[in-house]
């Protein structure tokens, strides 16, 4: 039996309509989460106290994040600097393996690939960590003894991971350039002041490094920002913090890659 006509309209109405909600649900959420941010960049009243727990959180994002930073930063260059060589090579131009090794950390992977693993490590940990404290009501207790649980609690974290992350991004660069002189000079034969000279004339502190620093910067804020709002709108239970932990990692890895696109267009005069 054919569908008629009318049954057709009415699901296409359906159809339109959800989509329409759904538009709706996620322009409402952008706004929630637009507020959300604005009020957990503000400190409360004083500076010690705030302060203080700003270092904590420096030591728990940023220190204990260092190992796998530097492990992969070492890696990458090592990799890069090994598949670069061999490509070169067929060109006789082996000798710009430095130069690549460090414009391609410096330009991409470092600040892509430390955001990535500072959202798998970090922005999982800030939303496990805000859900299972409004689990137990620690969250609802602050509010009915006075105290914003944004300024006290989002506050620190959000600053910590803004000011973490460009600090990582700079030491998985220079992790990888020292890894990718490891396999270009002492596995592949490379001379030495060749590898490091080219490197030298070719990377530009604007251009390179400063603009690295800068999408380091806009990741970390959008990671950490990701992070704390699941956080804070997780469901007090068990799967809800599960649902929350796996929602930061992927909106926040793929946040990541849609913004370096962006930032590398517009940073290339591409817009």
């Amino acid at each position: 039996m054919k569908p008629s006509k009318i049954m057709i309209h009415h699901y296409l109405l359906n159809a339109v309509r959800r989509m329409g909600i759904n538009a709706l649900d996620m322009c409402a959420g952008f706004g929630r989460a637009s507020w959300f941010l604005v009020q957990s960049l503000t400190w409360g009243k004083g500076f010690r106290a705030p302060f203080s727990r700003l270092v904590f959180q420096v030591y728990q994002q940023g220190v204990l994040s260092l190992p796998i930073i530097l492990v992969a930063g070492l890696f990458v260059g090592m990799v890069l600097a090994l598949q670069g060589y061999h490509i070169l090579v067929g060109y006789g131009s082996q000798e710009a393996v430095g130069q690549m090794v460090a414009l391609s950390i410096l330009r991409e992977f470092g600040p892509v690939v430390s955001a990535l693993l500072f959202a798998g490590r970090a922005g999982s940990a800030l939303t496990a960590e805000i859900g299972l404290m409004k689990t137990t009501e620690q969250l609802s207790a602050m509010e009915i003894m006075g105290v914003d649980p944004l300024k006290r609690i989002m506050a620190p974290r959000l600053w910590a991971g803004i000011i973490c992350l460009p600090l990582l991004n700079l030491m998985f660069c220079v992790l990888g350039i020292y890894g990718g002189a490891l396999v270009a000079v002492d596995m592949l034969g490379i001379y030495e002041g060749s590898y490091w000279a080219n490197m030298q004339g070719s990377v530009e502190f604007y251009d390179d490094i400063v603009k690295g620093v800068i999408k380091s910067l806009v990741f970390a804020l959008v990671v950490t920002w990701i992070a704390i709002f699941h956080g804070w709108n997780a469901h007090p239970t068990s799967q809800g913090i599960s649902t929350a932990t796996t929602a930061t990692v992927v909106q926040a890895s793929l946040a990541i890659l849609a913004l370096d696109f962006v930032l590398t267009a517009v940073m290339l005069g591409g817009f």
